[in-house]
């Protein structure tokens, strides 16, 4: 099971509000809370094992810049895969996490974008990163994805695994 839904909230941390918080909350922290939760029960029952993979973010490891509420529900993904990982292997299900940089995918389009140099340039801007950095298609995201679910990752458990062009080092 991947839980891979998310959403971005580009705003300084001082003009956010409650509902902005609510709704980035309701979706990155507790959609994944549920899909964890009732795929767990489900491969319990199954008695197989199986893998848990959940939507992180390079911003789940270090705050980004005007996205304080989206880099706090993805260090509780980080923390959830960690201690949900501890408690699901004795079922033999892995529990892991991706942590993607700047992939290039409509959350990060804005209408501007065209003016300052293409898909993701606003969202650059936003966050403070250099406008030379280069994004990466999502493929390149499920090839990591494609791993985790193959049997030869069970010694894999309990990561958060950077995709980032090298963004960030553990």
């Amino acid at each position: 099971m991947v839980a891979n839904a998310g959403i971005t909230i580009f705003k300084p941390f001082v003009e956010s509000d409650i509902e902005d918080y609510r709704r980035i909350m309701d979706i990155n922290v507790l959609g994944v809370v549920n899909c964890f939760k009732y795929a767990a029960i489900q491969l319990i029952k199954q008695g197989r094992g199986g893998r848990i993979i959940g939507a992180c973010s390079g911003a789940g490891k270090r705050g980004i810049n005007n996205m304080s509420l989206y880099s706090a529900s993805k260090f509780a993904v980080r923390g959830l895969t960690q201690a949900t990982s501890l408690e699901l292997r004795s079922h033999k299900i892995t529990v892991n996490s991706y942590a993607p940089g700047f992939i290039l995918t409509p959350m990060l389009a804005h209408p501007d974008d065209d003016k300052f140099g293409g898909h993701g340039s606003v969202a650059k801007m936003a966050a403070k990163m250099d406008p030379d950095y280069e994004g990466a298609q999502p493929s390149v995201v499920a090839e990591l994805v494609a791993y985790l679910i193959k049997p030869e990752a069970h010694f894999v458990n309990g990561q958060v695994i950077n995709i980032d062009g090298g963004l960030l080092f553990d």
